[in-house]
């Protein structure tokens, strides 16, 4: 499963830095120096000469070469993006990684989304109540995004009182919701 981790934004300066839109929770660690990022949707690497009138496509893969942050946002500067027109050319570009190259959390109590992603969501009665489509991360706590089985969707906020276990090896998240939740 690819998962992205970043979307180019617009460029930086005339010497092919562009701004980074963050999706990750590891910034310095996926936008280090000598990284490499696949790009999605994955294409043909850039014509090899600089002919006029031959379309820049976009690399398959990306490697930075320089990061850093600058009044609160990434700029990267990948190997041989050398100008602004180049640069202006990968905006909308996400930056992805394969989720088997992602480290687990060393927390037992915390998940990377593409883990909940697809587990059957059942009450400690064993009731299946849907499966989890997505997670939203909103400001006061993260949601998981039920799917329910007739196609409705549901909200259940990831805590503790609601949630009180998710067991990755059996596939399912159990939950006890309070009366009416998934009525909302």
């Amino acid at each position: 499963m690819q998962l992205v981790v970043g979307r180019i934004g617009k460029p930086h300066g005339v010497r092919g830095e562009v701004t980074v839109e963050v999706r990750t929770d590891e910034p310095e660690a996926r936008f280090a120096p000598g990284t490499v990022l696949r790009t999605e949707p994955g294409a043909t690497p850039p014509p090899a000469s600089d002919e006029p009138g031959v379309p820049f496509r976009v690399p398959a893969e990306l490697t930075i070469e320089e990061s850093r942050f600058h009044q609160g946002r990434v700029l990267i500067a990948f190997e041989g993006i050398l100008d602004r027109n180049t640069a202006e050319a990968l905006r909308g570009t996400l930056l992805v990684v394969d989720s088997a190259d992602v480290t687990p959390p060393d927390d037992p109590e915390e998940f990377h989304d593409h883990q909940l992603v697809g587990l059957a969501v059942v009450t400690p009665a064993g009731e299946r109540l849907g499966e989890v489509a997505r997670i939203d991360h909103a400001p006061s706590s993260d949601l998981l995004v039920l799917r329910r089985p007739e196609g409705r969707t549901a909200l259940i906020p990831f805590v503790r009182a609601i949630v009180p276990e998710v067991d990755l090896a059996g596939g399912r998240v159990i939950v006890d919701p309070p009366a009416g939740l998934l009525d909302l």
